[in-house]
């Protein structure tokens, strides 16, 4: 039978790929999936409860999210991340960030159109870009991975739609300056095409960082697409939890194609983020601070694979990505280690990564002692591979 040939072109996704890995080698550590090892608060338990005691719970609510989760986001966006939602803009609550990254595209661009994606790029971004039938144009960061605005310049045409920003950074761990940031948000403006910046991981910044939402920016909201999720802080992954803040000129747009993917985000859901977000960013914090703690643990382990690994700085999300000084491709690395040593990370190679051997090494799941044995078992096998 005849398949797409548009969705035969897109990537297969990497993180069931490596799981199917891991289930063949049972004992894996796994450093790959981008996850915390922390549930929600119990007060998302409370909006559950909330949920079950109104039998209207069980219909059709508004495309665009409940109300009592909408103001709570309102709220939220004024406070910490300086976003003044309205007249110009508009907050939809979405099944997870991804679906509003593809809300965001849908609105805004055509079959042939490009989106601009630094690379390293998170991978379910290209794939979004390529199941639209757009052209993903691809500007390579600096060596720290950060922005080069030059070549970003340089990148845009007249098919150009959107530049898409990941701060905090996934794959790479990197944060992005306010001066960046800020940069891009005004060369998007005076281009005429959308800023989409991915805030996934907010709250997740160390040592001397900090973040920054280019949304906040005065006249930001007419070409700002702000995008956030509740799975990353709040060990929400599974209850698919995300929303986006889009220009009002947009909305009508973005409600079509919520209408006719999802109709109205899982309420059950929506209720429980209510209650999350009443436990607020100090419950986010008092888990980070653990995951900071687990973060300089490796990067101590890691110390010893500096002589033919290179890893720049990463002072957000959860990440590293390091590049190895071997021959090898990145994922037939990542099999031997799978095989090998038993410990799991993610190859270069899906974040756009072709030239060179890159592996992204995730620490936000495991406790700290699963970790140090997780990371112990990599520099081995690393050490083993590229000494071979």
């Amino acid at each position: 039978m005849v398949q797409s040939n548009r969705m035969q072109a897109v990537q297969r996704p990497i993180i069931p790929v490596v799981g199917e890995l891991i289930r063949r080698h049972p004992g894996t550590i796994s450093l790959g999936q981008g996850v915390v090892h922390y549930g929600p608060p119990p007060e998302a338990a409370a909006g559950v409860a909330q949920f079950q005691a109104d039998p209207q719970n069980h219909k059709y609510k508004a495309v665009e999210g409940i109300v009592e989760l909408v103001e709570a986001l309102r709220q939220k966006l004024a406070a910490e991340n300086g976003i003044q939602v309205g007249p110009e803009s508009q907050i939809v609550v979405t099944a997870g960030g991804n679906m509003a990254f593809f809300n965001a595209l849908l609105a805004i661009a055509d079959p042939g159109d490009e989106i601009i994606l630094l690379t390293p790029y998170y991978f379910n971004h290209e794939m979004a870009v390529a199941m639209l039938n757009c052209q993903a144009v691809l500007v390579n960061l600096d060596e720290n991975y950060q922005i080069d605005l030059d070549r970003l310049r340089a990148a845009i045409t007249k098919r150009t739609r959107a530049i898409v920003t990941i701060s905090p950074n996934n794959p790479s761990g990197a944060v992005y300056s306010r001066a960046a940031l800020t940069a891009v948000n005004e060369l998007c403006r005076d281009a005429g095409i959308y800023h989409i910046s991915d805030e996934a991981y907010e709250y997740f910044v160390y040592e001397e960082a900090h973040h920054f939402s280019p949304g906040s920016l005065p006249g930001a909201a007419r070409h700002t697409i702000s995008l956030y999720s509740l799975s990353k802080a709040y060990g929400m992954a599974s209850w698919r939890v995300g929303y986006m803040v889009l220009p009002e000129a947009l909305i009508t747009s973005v409600r079509k194609a919520q209408d006719t993917i999802l109709i109205c985000p899982p309420v059950i859901s929506q209720q429980a983020a209510v209650g999350a977000l009443r436990a607020g960013r100090e419950y986010c914090r008092r888990k980070i601070d653990a995951v900071a703690r687990v973060r300089q643990m490796v990067l101590d382990e890691l110390a010893e694979v500096r002589g033919f690994c290179t890893i720049p700085p990463a002072l957000g999300a959860f990440y590293l990505l390091m590049r190895l000084d071997t021959p090898h491709d990145s994922m037939t690395v990542v099999e031997r280690l799978i095989r090998d040593f038993g410990v799991a990370v993610i190859p270069g190679v899906t974040f756009g990564l072709e030239q060179g051997c890159y592996l992204r090494v995730a620490y936000g799941a495991l406790d700290a002692d699963t970790i140090a044995e997780g990371t112990g078992r990599l520099v081995r096998g690393l050490t083993s591979i590229v000494q071979a």
